[in-house]
């Protein structure tokens, strides 16, 4: 079976962040990834994961003013500068946590800004050569992710063939994709028959049930099949539990149980 990660900021959070490491090791999981670890010294979060015997598999860069509504830093053309800023910030915490993985995301650019979407997919695919090459002497992967649509109705990057053209477009070795099994059930279906086509450009794997977001047997996929699919394709990363647990964590995890 695939070799789980718990995202952290989603998961365990009946529990102080700094405890969530020891949290996630004492259910089963073999290491713990986050969406913004930022406003934690890296230094605590080492010594949590330290302490909980457990690894880190990714984290993402810094975003800016993404998560307020703005059109982010990583596709926009004239903030390359504050995305080399936000590269920089996120060296400290590869140097100290050693992820697997660093994900950027492409956002998507507000309905009151219309942008030329060929100059941010050109935006996007050189800042991810930049941080690709910034990354690579730290042993960490540079992914990015597609983002279904029916959550963000203008993700500039919807779809895998999407992601692998800038992934292309951008021509460096320690780029991968970011491959979410909630994302991408919602944009294309059949994902146990996908993954061994795009398992060779995979840099990391999540999962949520559909509908819902929620842990998995709550919903439509079948989990059986994405997980032989994972191992069948030779894939040797974390694969990220990324989900809103519909109760409390702990009573959401007969699937890990199930599947480890």
């Amino acid at each position: 079976m695939p070799r789980f990660a718990a995202n952290i900021s989603l998961l365990f959070t009946e529990y102080p962040l700094l405890d969530r490491p020891s949290a996630a090791a004492d259910a089963g999981f073999g290491a713990v990834e986050m969406q913004f670890p930022y406003d934690t010294p890296a230094a605590d979060l080492a010594r949590a994961t330290e302490r909980a015997g457990i690894g880190f598999a990714l984290f993402n860069l810094p975003v800016g003013d993404l998560l307020s509504g703005g059109p982010g830093l990583a596709a926009i053309a004239g903030r390359e500068g504050q995305f080399r800023a936000a590269v920089a910030e996120a060296k400290l915490y590869v140097q100290a946590l050693k992820p697997g993985a660093v994900n950027v995301l492409a956002g998507w650019p507000p309905v009151e800004i219309e942008y030329d979407r060929a100059d941010c997919l050109g935006a996007l695919a050189g800042n991810l050569r930049y941080a690709a090459g910034a990354m690579a002497p730290l042993g960490a992967r540079v992914v990015t992710e597609p983002i279904n649509t029916v959550d963000r109705p203008r993700s500039l990057i919807s779809t895998s063939r999407a992601a692998l053209d800038v992934l292309d477009q951008a021509g460096h070795d320690n780029l991968g994709l970011q491959y979410d099994v909630y994302h991408m059930t919602l944009m294309e279906g059949g994902v146990p028959e996908a993954l061994p086509r795009l398992m060779p450009r995979i840099g990391h794997i999540q999962f949520a049930d559909v509908p819902g977001r929620h842990e998995p047997g709550t919903g439509d996929i079948d989990f059986t099949a994405v997980f032989a699919a994972i191992d069948a394709a030779g894939y040797a990363g974390w694969v990220g539990a990324e989900y809103a647990p519909s109760g409390k964590t702990v009573d959401t995890l007969g699937w890990l149980r199930a599947f480890r």
